[in-house]
């Protein structure tokens, strides 16, 4: 039989996995930044700040990061922005064309699959399949996240004594859609007032969610429809440009409150 690969057993192959892991893991116990959340708003923060050199954590409850950018909408796998979101197009060399005046369309897993590909090349630390569970907080402000394997969720409660881990960190990016996860765990606790997303209204949901992009609490960062939720916004639709530009500004209000 002839080898066409190098020679490495089963055990070579696991050590590689739990060290290699294990060890990247540890370094970010302590980390600038954790996004929660891996889909365009987040991904877009996780590149900008790791390209800045903010240490930077994404985590991800999914097996996949993306979000709703794999797919435009209805099942139909079309991205599309409103201009100036194709120049997001241009920055990940992603092929696009005009479909109206200001209205561009792109391959939703080509825009998707680059953007996640992007906030990799740029450092950050990517954690998928790990769930949000709580906040750590510290003399008033978000200091931290609480996190478990998602598949700890999925079992039965009788078997799921299963402890979560805390990571802690100067920033939290809250980019969980609609959802608002991290927000609602703080409203839950009347720390936080959240109003809820209204109606469909995608040209005036685009610019508010960027305009009101924003710390909500200290140490707590909102970007994307999590911004609708908090702010009683209209929610946006099957568009993609201000996901985009929300998570370009909370990359900098989050790199602002790192360097203090």
């Amino acid at each position: 039989m002839q080898e066409y690969f190098a020679k490495a057993s089963e055990k070579d192959i696991t050590r590689s996995i739990v060290e290699e892991f294990t060890t990247e893991f540890l370094s970010y116990v302590e980390s600038d930044v954790i996004i929660v959340g891996g889909g365009p708003s987040g991904l877009t923060a996780a590149r900008d700040l790791a390209s800045n050199g903010i240490r930077t954590v994404v985590l991800e409850s999914n097996n996949y990061f993306g979000g709703g950018f794999w797919l435009g909408g209805y099942l139909m796998n079309k991205a599309t922005v409103r201009a100036p979101g194709q120049k997001f197009f241009d920055e990940l060399g992603v092929p696009y064309k005009e479909y109206s005046e200001g209205l561009y369309v792109a391959s939703a897993p080509s825009a998707c699959s680059k953007l996640i590909s992007a906030a990799c090349d740029a450092g950050a630390f990517m954690l998928n399949m790990n769930k949000f569970d709580d906040v750590v907080t510290r003399n008033g402000r978000v200091a931290g996240v609480v996190t478990n394997w998602t598949p700890v969720s999925a079992l039965p409660r009788a078997i799921t004594c299963v402890d979560p881990v805390a990571l802690e960190t100067k920033c939290v990016i809250d980019a969980t859609g609609h959802d608002a996860v991290v927000a609602n765990t703080l409203r839950s606790r009347n720390m936080l007032e959240l109003e809820g997303f209204g109606p469909m209204d995608v040209p005036t949901s685009e610019d508010l969610v960027v305009e009101k992009t924003s710390e909500v609490f200290p140490g707590l960062v909102l970007t994307g429809m999590a911004v609708a939720t908090a702010y009683g916004l209209p929610r946006m639709g099957p568009t993609f440009g201000s996901m985009l530009e929300s998570g370009r500004r909370a990359a900098k209000i989050a790199e602002e409150i790192v360097k203090g």
